[in-house]
């Protein structure tokens, strides 16, 4: 038996690649983003009564992970990425159907001429995802307060972020210009430390896209540098 499932909403993030997202939602407050809703579900009335709900409940795709494939077994990044674990026993993208579920803060609708999009904040997802779903998040029965996590704990946050004179001078012109506050989106993503287990022990450079701006930073065991914060140069 199969199902066609469409699209109701797109994507437009932050996080323009994959690396640098955080592993959940909420754990990067300044991360923020919008849903375009697609027809026929960009109609108003489909949104009444949303603005009482702070947060929502998003089902989406993970779309780049379709053309590799799924796997039974994975290494998820709370293990260090050494010990594998059953797929339903991890929140990796590599599932057989490629569906996740993420908890936002609802900003709002906004209309734009023909357009109708969800302003949204402290996501975790890629810039481009398909959303195939919305609901509103009631904690009353979505908060357990007796559940357990496993081998999912986590930690305090160890990761010193500093700034380059020039950096923070870029974010300070970038959050003039864009209104977004672009320092303190760097210093959410870098705390969460993106870097893959198997380099965490490793002084070396690492660059990320965030809206489109290119950060570049020097990791130095727990302490990361950013010394450049450039506009990223789009191919004609």
């Amino acid at each position: 038996m199969e199902y066609k499932i469409k699209p109701i909403g797109l994507i437009h993030s932050c996080y323009r690649e994959k690396f640098g997202i955080p592993r959940q939602s909420g754990l990067v407050k300044n991360a923020t983003g919008m849903i375009e809703m697609l027809s026929p579900c960009n109609r108003e009335e489909m949104f009444k009564e949303l603005d009482s709900f702070s947060h929502i409940w998003l089902q989406f795709l993970f779309h780049e992970a379709v053309s590799d494939g799924w796997r039974p077994t994975v290494r998820p990044p709370w293990l260090g990425g050494q010990k594998r674990v059953g797929l339903f026993a991890s929140r990796s993208p590599h599932r057989p159907n490629f569906l996740g579920l993420s908890a936002v803060r609802y900003r709002g609708l906004r209309k734009e001429k023909t357009k109708l999009f969800l302003d949204i904040s402290e996501l975790d997802l890629l810039d481009g995802t398909p959303i195939l779903d919305i609901k509103p998040y009631v904690p009353y029965s979505d908060k357990l307060e007796d559940a357990t996590s496993g081998f999912v704990q986590f930690a305090e946050k160890q990761v010193v972020v500093t700034f380059t004179s020039e950096a923070e001078s870029a974010c300070l012109h970038y959050q003039q210009t864009s209104g977004r506050d672009l320092k303190s989106l760097i210093c959410e993503v870098l705390e969460q430390d993106p870097r893959p287990a198997r380099q965490r022990q490793k002084q070396r450079e690492y660059g990320m896209l965030l809206w489109e701006m290119n950060i570049r930073w020097v990791a130095e065991k727990m302490r990361f540098t950013v010394f450049s914060v450039q506009e990223e140069r789009m191919d004609s």
